[in-house]
């Protein structure tokens, strides 16, 4: 049985920022911006809120029919792109005290390709239930049927070593000068998807 994809709107914000909260509160990366896990399990909803209300705002996310999994996605313009201020206002957002909210920003911006226009894949959260299943690859593959036809490239950056694996069964390659090593934490993978036909 396959996968109902829908596009999300406004009135599913909640369920996105529950979805992702679930999703990334054991990932590596989460853990880095916030190391202390019981101030992690406090807070790390307002940075998923955060990123939901900017991609409701300049992109879209796809969101399984059952809402057990949900994709963030963007589409990025040639050229320079990195908004200066937007680490800075997230972490005024998100967490004031914590510069690490604001340098993860800035620092995954320093390495998001800018020479090629793509679909930038910012998020996927699936139902800690519910990994394994297939949603990630279905909510992907929605948008790459798309992108292959238009000849329109994909980039992500993989968290952890599983959802890379993830990412290059679906054609996705790391750009090895780019890979990230974020001080004293965990290795991030920026990975890039050319169009397939």
């Amino acid at each position: 049985m396959g996968v109902v994809i829908r596009r999300a709107g406004e009135a599913d914000r909640e369920l996105i920022v529950h979805l992702l909260d679930e999703a990334f509160a054991d990932d590596p990366v989460s853990a880095w911006v916030f190391p202390d896990e019981e101030y992690r399990r406090r807070v790390h909803h307002r940075l998923m809120a955060a990123f939901t209300d900017v991609v409701l705002e300049e992109g879209w996310i796809d969101l399984a029919e059952d809402g057990t999994a949900c994709a963030l996605w963007l589409s990025v313009p040639e050229g320079e792109h990195e908004d200066e201020e937007g680490p800075a206002e997230l972490r005024r957002a998100v967490d004031p005290a914590n510069e690490r909210v604001e340098r993860i920003g800035r620092l995954t911006a320093g390495i998001h390709p800018t020479d090629r226009a793509h679909a930038y894949l910012w998020m996927i959260g699936v139902a800690p239930d519910r990994q394994g299943a297939g949603l990630g690859t279905a909510l992907i593959e929605h948008v790459l049927e798309r992108c292959d036809p238009d000849g329109v490239p994909a980039y992500l950056e993989a968290s952890n070593a599983r959802s890379r694996a993830l990412y290059e069964r679906l054609g996705f390659a790391v750009l090895p000068d780019r890979v990230l090593d974020l001080p004293d934490g965990p290795r991030m993978w920026p990975m890039w998807r050319e169009p397939r036909g």
